[in-house]
C-alpha cells in the first residue's frame, strides 16, 4: 500500500514552461487525501518557491527542497543541515577561481544570495526557483552558514566543474544534476538522505513510497523506494536506477501514474 509520494519538480513534475495541469492536481490531490497519503516535492528550489508554486495547496505538503537540505511542513522547518561557513567560503572562492562567467548562488537560511554583478538575464533564471534573493558585492561579506552553494552555467560545463572541486568530495556533497546546475550541500545530505529522514518521521517504509525523477541528482532518490519512476524524459542513468518508466514531463506523467496507482489501491 502507498502511503508516500515524492517528486522532484523542474523536468519530472514541472512541464517544460515550469507549471503544472492544476486541474488534474486538485483530483489527484483529493485521491490522495482520501486514501490518506502524503506528498512531498523533492526540488533544488528554495522551500518558499515550491509554496508559491503550490498556493494554497502547499499547506499539505511536505516540502523537501534547497537541494534535499530541508523539510518544511505547515510553514515549518521540520529539518535542515548546514554546510559550515569557513567551508563554503572555500568553495566558493575555488568556483571563483575556476570561472569568471558562471553564476554562484550562496544560499542561507534567510535566503539565496548572488553577486550584484550578475546581468539581468541571469538573475531572472535564478529567481525562477528562489522567492527570497539577495545581492551582495563580495561573497565574503556572508557570516552566517550556507543551506547550499548552487552554480549555474550558461556555458554547460558543470560536468567538468564538479570534478574540479575534487578536493572537497570527502567534507561536501556535489552533484552536477545537468550540465548547467551544480549543486554543493553538506556532506552526506541529498535526496536520498533526507527522503530516508522523512520517512522515518511518518513512519513509512520504502515498499510504501513512489518516488519520481529525472536527471542525476535522482539517482539516490530511486533508490528509497518501491515504486520508483523515472520519467520518459529522464536520462539514462534515472532509468537504469529506477523500477519503472512513466509517461514525460510534458504528458503529466506523474499526476497520471498517482492517479492510476492510487485507483487500484483499496
Amino acid at each position: 500500500m502507498i502511503k508516500l509520494v515524492l517528486t522532484d519538480m523542474d523536468g519530472t513534475f514541472l512541464n517544460n514552461s515550469g507549471d503544472f495541469n492544476r486541474e488534474l492536481f486538485k483530483e489527484v490531490k483529493q485521491l490522495m487525501k482520501e486514501k490518506n497519503v502524503f506528498f512531498a516535492p523533492v526540488t533544488g528550489k528554495q522551500c518558499e518557491r515550491v509554496e508559491e508554486l503550490f498556493g494554497e495547496d502547499a499547506a499539505d505538503l511536505w516540502i523537501i527542497g534547497d537541494s534535499a537540505t530541508r523539510i518544511k511542513h505547515n510553514g515549518e522547518f521540520i529539518y535542515e543541515s548546514l554546510l559550515s561557513n569557513e567551508l563554503g567560503q572555500k568553495i566558493i572562492q575555488k568556483l571563483e577561481e575556476l570561472s569568471p562567467d558562471h553564476s554562484i548562488i550562496a544560499c542561507t537560511q534567510t535566503g539565496a544570495v548572488i553577486k550584484n554583478t550578475l546581468s539581468a538575464e541571469e538573475a531572472a533564471i535564478i529567481r525562477k526557483s528562489y522567492t527570497h534573493v539577495r545581492q551582495v558585492s563580495d561573497f565574503r561579506e556572508l557570516k552566517e552558514d550556507f543551506i547550499k552553494i548552487t552554480i549555474h552555467d550558461p556555458q554547460k560545463r558543470c560536468m567538468e566543474t564538479r570534478e574540479q572541486l575534487s578536493p572537497f568530495f570527502h567534507s561536501a556533497y556535489i552533484v552536477a544534476s545537468e550540465v548547467s546546475w551544480i549543486d554543493i550541500t553538506n556532506v552526506n545530505v541529498h535526496k536520498g538522505t533526507t527522503v530516508t529522514h522523512l520517512q522515518e518521521l511518518l513512519n513509512v517504509k520504502p515498499e510504501e513510497t513512489m518516488v519520481f525523477g529525472d536527471t542525476y541528482n535522482d539517482i539516490e532518490l530511486m533508490a528509497c523506494a518501491e515504486y520508483s519512476f523515472a520519467v520518459r524524459n529522464a536520462v539514462q542513468e534515472v532509468k537504469d536506477a529506477a523500477n519503472y518508466i512513466t509517461r514525460s514531463n510534458e504528458e503529466d506523467g506523474v499526476l497520471r501514474t498517482i492517479k492510476h496507482m492510487l485507483s487500484l489501491q483499496a
